[in-house]
This record gives structure tokens, C-alpha cells and sequence, in this order.
């Protein structure tokens, strides 16, 4: 990319901006199923600087918003993948949560750091092209997209359905010094144990799934998975029960308990290894519940891969991601980020444990798209905590890298 270019564009980056941009989306509430509202702020957001904007519906009423930047022709093209929706909140929010505060370096907000942050700083490095007066000859592509954290249900429909781009960039918050290229498989899924109902006066004649479900997790959590170990990843593979629910009937009719269960779900999740697919991870499962059916005639298993939306939990499949290091999307945020910061980052390729998650860079992939990971991370590098942040910094140099990267792709001529 010529020098003069990559300097106009990095004088375009305009972090007041960028930070009320990420202020304006933290107060607007957007969890997961409940994204539209963000969606339609983006679309005004996009009209009003005369970007072509696709909204899109995903599921009945639950929009996500696309927004091109087109190119004069002849250029490769070059996607940013953000999504909208955030995780629950933590308990012992000082602040509230959905009215932003700036204090010294840092911005604080509900769903700031996953990843309301991340989707300012890439919707700055597009603004910084389109404003700098430098020639585009590629498409920007920015894909705001919904229910990444029930396994890339929008961008799975982005990718069904299009617009897409030759590489892309998810701007995720693993840090603004870390490059992933790896990340594990996610599959999360129901296990439903099935008893026999009886009133409490005839317990004895019961089958009770809460006890049976008893049985099932230890055997959950010891399962022998079907794997090749990797060095680079050792904590995988691993599974999580994270919630348990028992009741009368497959609704968990809660207002009897003068009655033995006889239906109780786990919920579960499992973070695997490239090599294994979310097939070898059911198939072990069977393999460890089997061994209590064998054992106990009365014990009795359903497994729901993927589980009901009901549980609002992953809805699609992660499968891992492992990207061949001679992609030119490499090299091009390599070059960028040497160029905006003068060092070499401190994590490249698998950076731990930021790639123990899930993402959608599987799905880019599996759809053709050369695509990693590079975005901001905040109070914490792995999870959602109190008064969570991002330091303002680190989104303006994830936004600098971002926007040389774009330029660098979309200068490059098309197939």
C-alpha cells in the first residue's frame, strides 16, 4: 500500500467518534434474540453516511444490519464481522450498566468488551477509508450480525445468503496486542433424562430422573473424548454442565414437588480440538451415558444436539478453526500492525485462552472467506465481570490496524 494513502487513512481515524459510537451502542440493550433495536440504530447510523445498507432478517422480527462501502471495481474485497447481541450480565454491577461512563482511559457499559467495543473500532476503521479521500478499488463489507453467542446463527445466514467478501477480519476481545488464527470447536446441546412419575406416598414405585441425572453427571464430566492431543491447546478437550432443570413433564411443571421428577435436562458444553467434529463429541457421550444404561434398565436418555432455542443457548454448531498461516490475511494484519504500533504482538496464531472460544471466523472459512481474529480486549480477557471496560487506546490501535488491513486487501486486484 503506498505510504502517503496508509497516512491519510490513519489521519481519518477520529476516536471521538469512535468512542460515542461505542457509547450509543451500549445504551441500547441487545442480548441475544433481542438484537433488532441496535439493528435499526445501525441502519441510520449507516444511511446518514450514504453507505449501501442491507438489513437483514434473520428469524421472524430479529434484524441484523449490513452495511458496503463499494470500491471504484478491480479490487479484491474485505469484510469486518462484528456481532451485536452480548452476554447476560454479571452480578455486582456497580454502575448501570446501560449508561455508558468514560473515566481517564477507559469506556464502561454493558456488553462493552463482547463486543460492542469491537464493532466501533471496525466501523471507525471504515469510516477513516471512506472519509480520508483515499481511492477504494475494492468493497468494504461491514457485517453487524446477530446471535454470534448462539454459534453464528447471523453470520450463518450472511453466509446463506450473501453479501460476502474474500477476507474478512472479526475484531473479537482477545486483545489488541494478540493475532488468533486458531480457536476451539463449541457444540453445546441438552441431555434430558427420562423417569416415571409417582406421587410421594408411592415413591417407591418411581423412576426418578433428578436422582438418575445424579447418575449422568459424573459420567459428563469424565468422558474419555476421542481426540489427538495438541501442545498448543492443552486445556482441550473440556466439557461444562451448566445448568440443570428437573420437574413434572417435559414442560418442568415446578408445582408439584409431592411428586418424584420425570423429566430433568442438563445443559452442556463442550470446547474441542481441530481433528474432532461435534459428531465424535456426541458419539462419546453416548459411549459414557451407555455404560449406566447397562448397568441400570431404568436409566433412561434423550440428547438434543442442537438443544431447543427455548434454552436460548447455542442454536448452530462451532466447528474449530485453525488457520493455514500462508493465508494472505496473515501477513496483511501482520504488516498492519507493525505499521501502527512499531513491535511484533505479543500472541499470534493460538493465544490462550482466548482460543478456547468459539467464534465466527468458522463459518467465514467453511464459506470461502480468509478470515482471523484481532480486536480489543477490556477488564477481562475470557469473561464478562462487573462494570466491565475496554481501554480507549486499545480500540483506536485495533481500529488503525484494521483500516491499513483494509486498504492493504482491497488495493490488491480481484480474481
Amino acid at each position: 500500500m503506498a505510504t502517503d494513502n496508509a497516512q491519510k487513512i490513519l489521519d481519518s481515524i477520529n476516536t471521538a467518534e469512535m468512542t460515542s459510537l461505542a457509547e450509543q451502542l451500549v445504551s441500547i440493550p441487545s442480548f441475544k434474540t433481542e438484537e433488532t433495536e441496535v439493528a435499526r440504530f445501525l441502519e441510520g447510523y449507516f444511511s446518514d453516511r450514504g453507505y449501501e445498507v442491507q438489513v437483514q432478517e434473520v428469524e421472524p422480527g430479529r434484524l441484523q444490519t449490513i452495511a458496503i462501502l463499494r470500491g471504484t471495481g478491480g479490487g479484491k474485497s474485505f469484510m469486518l464481522n462484528g456481532h451485536t447481541d452480548i452476554d447476560p450480565l454479571a452480578m455486582g454491577w456497580k454502575r448501570d450498566p446501560w449508561t455508558p461512563s468514560v473515566e481517564d482511559d477507559r469506556i464502561y457499559g454493558g456488553g462493552i468488551r463482547n463486543m460492542k467495543a469491537g464493532v466501533a473500532s471496525m466501523i471507525t476503521a471504515a469510516e477513516a477509508l471512506r472519509t480520508s479521500g483515499v481511492e477504494r478499488r475494492g468493497d468494504i463489507v461491514i457485517a453487524c450480525v446477530v446471535g454470534e453467542l448462539q454459534g453464528g446463527v447471523g453470520t450463518i445466514y450472511l453466509c446463506e445468503n450473501g453479501p460476502l467478501a474474500d477476507m474478512a477480519v472479526i475484531p473479537e476481545p482477545h486483545g489488541a496486542n494478540n493475532i488468533l488464527t486458531t480457536h476451539a470447536g463449541v457444540v453445546e446441546f441438552a441431555v434430558h433424562i427420562i423417569g416415571n412419575s409417582r406421587h410421594i406416598v408411592r415413591k417407591d414405585e418411581a423412576v426418578d430422573a433428578i436422582a438418575n441425572m445424579a447418575k449422568a453427571i459424573p459420567a459428563l464430566n469424565a468422558v474419555q473424548f476421542t481426540h489427538t492431543p495438541r501442545e498448543d491447546l492443552p486445556g482441550l478437550p473440556r466439557i461444562n454442565v451448566g445448568a440443570i432443570i428437573g420437574g413434572r413433564g417435559r414442560d418442568y411443571d415446578l408445582r408439584g414437588p409431592n411428586w418424584v421428577a420425570d423429566f430433568c435436562t442438563a445443559l452442556v458444553d463442550v470446547r474441542f480440538l481441530p481433528g474432532m467434529s461435534s459428531e465424535s463429541v456426541r458419539a462419546d457421550i453416548e459411549r459414557a451415558l451407555d455404560a449406566i444404561k447397562s448397568d441400570d434398565p431404568d436409566f433412561q436418555y434423550e440428547i438434543e444436539m442442537p438443544p431447543d432455542p427455548k434454552h436460548r443457548v447455542f442454536t448452530r454448531v462451532m466447528e474449530p478453526f485453525d488457520l493455514p498461516k500462508d493465508e494472505y490475511i496473515v501477513d496483511a494484519v501482520l504488516r498492519s500492525f507493525r505499521a501502527v504500533t512499531g513491535r511484533e504482538p505479543d500472541g499470534f496464531g493460538t493465544v490462550l485462552p482466548g482460543s478456547y472460544t468459539g467464534d465466527d471466523t468458522t463459518h467465514l472459512w467453511r464459506a470461502g472467506v480468509s478470515c482471523l481474529l484481532y480486536g480489543a480486549g477490556g477488564a477481562s480477557e475470557s469473561e464478562t465481570i462487573p462494570d466491565e471496560y475496554v481501554r480507549i487506546p486499545d480500540m483506536e490501535q485495533v481500529a488503525r490496524v484494521l483500516a491499513l488491513t483494509a486498504l492493504d486487501v482491497i488495493s490488491l486486484p480481484a480474481d
